[in-house]
């Protein structure tokens, strides 16, 4: 039996899912979700749009510096400029690849460009050219392809393709494209192009009508070698192509697909876990693949069946993705070792400092909490990425409120070894918390969403608070985690001052006065 083709994943969450309102992060976060990109063994890394900020290339150049197992890609358009910042990014990656992209299609060529077709092709020949001279891996992507005339197309394509571009994306830029149809499309392209087989055809899908991963499939059943995605399904608008959805698919329906991916699907659960902590979004319980309900079986008759034999009602098992068999660690008397192991089996690696903290943590937190759940464990795990760029720091905390009480906090916060302490009312203690941060940083966010879920079950579960906030009409979201709601509402406010400081310097620390 032949082996099945195999498809290369390009993850775009360091660029595109970035682009989500409130999903920004800063270099330090980056540099994680890229390092668990590499282990999940992806093979293409899109690190950002070095022309965007000089945030974006600090980003793009740690990343190609820091990652050596995956090309990395720099985003630029059809401007000279673009293109020499794009190939100053990845410069010092020996798999390097600088991604060029033109709209194309009739809307975006009259209102947005505002040339001609003839115009069109000679700016994307010049800008593949261009790149060329920086790297022998470059990428072409006709923005809007899915609205672009096919005939108009075919001829961007093969005039790129002899150009020199060793990728050609296809991306249904606003999620506009039926699955039949954009498999139509693609199959037209090999059909049509006759220089086709020198490139890989790919394509980048968006999810505005729900169909971005099968608009993706379809395309590969066409014939297209590469799908762009992300962690989550993030990107602009509503989303991306989800890399867990688009592999696991592949994986899963092999028989029907006849194509399979380089992904080690055992680092899916916690890439999920790590790109939703640090951007702040959580995953819906029912999302597919890496939801809380993805594999939960509470109908009878489901029940039933699993027990019988499991195949009844899973088409996949848990531990394919990362989920722990065991979901339980019994308090801080498992010990070091086994909290080592621990984070070992939930697909993490730390450093010797990154795990002593985790540890110190864990003990902390198996004092307030009869069991510790591996949700706990993550959750630990994942606020240690945000370590590096700490500015505020928060060192106790103390509320008044009730019925015939006016809400009052003091909060006590450090910074650089100098302790502040301030107090605050407001409507709520919580309120009266965020107004006595607001004082002591002088950082006026607007908050503009706010919510609390448990993290596990029992009544001395940790409280996850996730916010977001209005800095000057840019989103950022940031959490908080505690067995104390009010100490998590605490945390998450001062990790969102601490995430408006550290993105607005570039992903460091602000110089200090």
């Amino acid at each position: 039996m032949a082996e099945p083709r195999k498809i290369l994943i390009f993850d775009t969450t360091l660029r595109d899912g970035e682009q989500s309102p409130g999903c920004s992060m800063n270099l330090a976060e980056k540099l994680e979700v890229a390092k668990m990109l590499e282990a999940l063994r992806v093979d293409i890394i899109e690190a950002g749009f070095p022309i965007a900020s000089p945030g974006d290339f600090d980003a793009v150049q740690a990343v190609a510096e820091t990652i050596e197992n995956c090309t990395i890609a720099a985003l630029a358009r059809a401007v000279d400029k673009d293109i020499e910042r794009a190939a100053e990014a990845v410069a010092k990656s020996e798999r390097r690849r600088i991604h060029v992209f033109c709209a194309t299609s009739e809307i975006h060529r009259k209102h947005k460009l505002k040339r001609a077709k003839d115009e069109i092709i000679k700016m994307s020949v010049e800008s593949v050219r261009q790149a060329t001279e920086y790297t022998d891996d470059v990428e072409f992507s006709p923005e809007d392809a899915s609205r672009t005339e096919p005939e108009f197309l075919a001829e961007v394509v093969e005039a790129v393709i002899e150009a020199g571009a060793t990728t050609v994306n296809i991306p249904d830029t606003v999620g506009y494209a039926m699955p039949a149809q954009f498999g139509d499309l693609i199959r037209y392209l090999y059909k049509h192009v006759s220089n086709i087989d020198d490139t890989v055809i790919s394509v980048h899908c968006h999810n505005d009508l729900g169909l971005a991963v099968a608009n993706s499939l379809a395309a590969i059943r066409a014939g297209a070698g590469q799908i762009e995605c992300t962690i989550n399904g993030l990107g602009e608008r509503a989303g991306n192509a989800a890399l867990e959805e688009v592999v696991m698919a592949m994986k899963t329906r092999r028989d029907f697909l006849d194509a399979d991916t380089n992904i080690e699907t055992a680092k899916i659960y916690p890439a999920s876990r790590m790109v939703s902590s640090i951007t702040g979004v959580n995953v819906q319980r029912n999302k597919a693949i890496v939801g809380e309900n993805a594999f939960a079986h509470e109908a009878g008759v489901h029940q039933h069946g699993m027990l019988a034999d499991r195949h009844t009602y899973e088409i996949m098992k848990p531990e394919d993705i990362g989920v722990p068999a065991s979901r339980l660690v019994f308090g801080k008397h498992s010990g070091r070792h086994g909290f080592e192991e621990k984070i070992r089996s939930l697909g993490f690696t730390l450093t010797d400092e990154q795990l002593n903290e985790a540890y110190e943590k864990f003990i902390v937190l198996a004092d307030k909490k009869k069991s510790v759940y591996d949700a706990d464990i993550e959750a630990i795990i994942d606020q240690q990425v945000g370590l590096a760029t700490e500015v505020w720091r928060l060192e106790g905390l103390q509320t008044t409120a009730g019925t015939n009480a006016i809400p009052t906090a003091t909060v006590m916060l450090s910074k650089e070894g100098e302790t502040i302490t301030d107090a605050a009312t407001g409507d709520g203690p919580v309120d009266a918390i965020y107004e006595a941060i607001r004082r002591i940083t002088g950082m006026k966010l607007t908050l503009t969403d706010y919510s609390l879920r448990a993290l596990t079950g029992g009544k001395d579960a940790q409280g996850e608070v996730t916010i977001e906030v209005d800095s000057d009409g840019r989103k950022f979201r940031a959490r908080g985690l505690s067995t104390d709601i009010v100490e998590a509402s605490a945390k998450a406010y001062l990790a969102a001052v601490n995430r408006v400081l550290t993105a607005t310097n570039g992903g460091k620390k602000p110089p200090q006065p």
